[in-house]
């Protein structure tokens, strides 16, 4: 099993920043893969970003230039850095730890990060 806690959201102007965390615990050896999703009211989830073990990251159209993923693994935490935040950027964030070799996907309870116009 793996738990992941997110930490970091909140409410900020347009075109600032926020941060967010996840810190991973459990069985962190199996993870394969880190990243974010957001869900905003009325859509469906959708992939922010993505961190693999080796480095590779991947980014929704959305957010390139915009968002950074990192990954600090002796801390078992993924961070997304969230610059020049647009109103549509308002969702809820969940964290995910995807393990490939039983294709399980694990979450975060969620942290909400509003942006106001």
């Amino acid at each position: 099993q793996v738990q992941l806690v997110e930490s970091g959201g909140g409410l900020v102007q347009a075109g600032g920043s926020l941060r967010l965390s996840c810190a991973a615990s459990g069985s962190i050896s199996s993870i394969n893969v880190m990243g974010w999703y957001r869900q905003a009211p009325g859509k469906q989830r959708e992939l922010v970003a993505r961190v693999a073990n080796g480095g590779t990251t991947n980014y929704a159209d959305s957010v390139k230039g915009r968002f950074t993923i990192s990954r600090d693994n002796p801390k078992n935490t993924v961070y997304l850095q969230m610059n020049s935040l647009k109103p549509e950027d308002t969702a809820v964030y969940y964290c995910y730890a995807r393990r490939l070799a039983i294709d399980i996907d694990y979450w975060g309870q969620g942290t909400q990060v509003t942006v106001s116009s």
